[in-house]
């Protein structure tokens, strides 16, 4: 586990690839569901979609999918510009929020994304062996549940064991507080069931970067659950985690954390 005060000034410089500048193109409101399958209705229509931000060309790259925070209540999809320019592909995915639907369906929405970019993102130049999750706050929770509970990917007939690797910001650990709030269980009283990443802790996982913000700053006890996730992975037999806790910044710890993943990316494929 790392304590980390990070003091960065970036330089903005150009990827290459092939000895060429990339240059990038968005593709927005990609609907991610398989509409013979599920019939959509209209708050699907407006929620269940990504955007993917992809360099041009034939070169294939790693990709990054990004689920954002709000609480599973909250929010709404992104591209993070500080993922922009790097490199790789981003897809920022949107999901339908509680109290709308029940939280649990905010899993079923991300799995389905991560299925879709599986299936789909070579045509966006992205290397579908090379596939990152990350997300913050709720969107980190949803990144280790989709993955880390095999069941759910297993759905799409595919095996999460080939996630390149796990970014979670300030996510939960254990049962996401919105779904403790949906059965009458206060944010305080602490719950460790299906729900919870820590429920599905395992030696096959694959390579995980959890990021949080310091603990005096963080919500309730954020940092303590990912120190203890942390911990039981590594007793599970997990060989490729790290925990970093961002000194003196809070829940809101994206800035000095994004730096960190793209490290990640790159140390975990073949970006230069």
């Amino acid at each position: 586990m790392k304590k980390l005060v990070l003091y960065m000034f970036l330089a903005v410089l150009p990827l290459y690839a092939n000895g060429q500048a990339l240059s990038y193109k968005t593709i927005d409101n990609v609907y991610y569901y398989d509409s013979q399958a599920v019939e959509p209705t209209t708050y699907m229509k407006e929620k269940n979609l990504l955007d993917i931000y992809y360099p041009e060309g034939d070169h294939k790259v790693p990709v990054v999918i990004w689920f954002h925070g709000g609480g599973l209540t909250a929010g709404q999809k992104e591209i993070p510009s500080a993922l922009k320019d790097k490199g790789f592909c981003v897809v920022g995915v949107g999901y339908r929020l509680s109290p709308n639907i029940k939280a649990e369906t905010c899993i079923a929405d991300a799995t389905a994304a991560i299925a879709w970019v599986f299936k789909n993102i070579d045509r966006y130049n992205g290397d579908p062996n090379q596939i990152f999750v990350s997300g913050h706050s709720a969107g980190g929770y949803l990144a280790l549940m989709a993955v880390l509970d095999k069941s759910w990917l297993q759905k799409y007939n595919l095996d999460s064991d080939l996630v390149a690797g796990l970014v979670p910001f300030s996510g939960h650990t254990i049962t996401h507080f919105t779904i403790r709030k949906e059965q009458g269980i206060p944010g305080e009283q602490p719950i460790v069931d299906r729900l919870a990443p820590l429920y599905h802790v395992r030696k096959n996982a694959p390579p995980t970067l959890l990021i949080t913000g310091d603990r005096e700053k963080e919500m309730l006890g954020r940092y303590e659950e990912n120190a203890y996730f942390y911990r039981m992975m590594k007793v599970a037999g997990h060989q490729d985690i790290t925990l970093y806790e961002m000194d003196g910044y809070g829940h809101n710890m994206t800035h000095p954390a994004f730096p960190l993943l793209v490290d990640f990316v790159k140390s975990k494929s073949k970006v230069e």
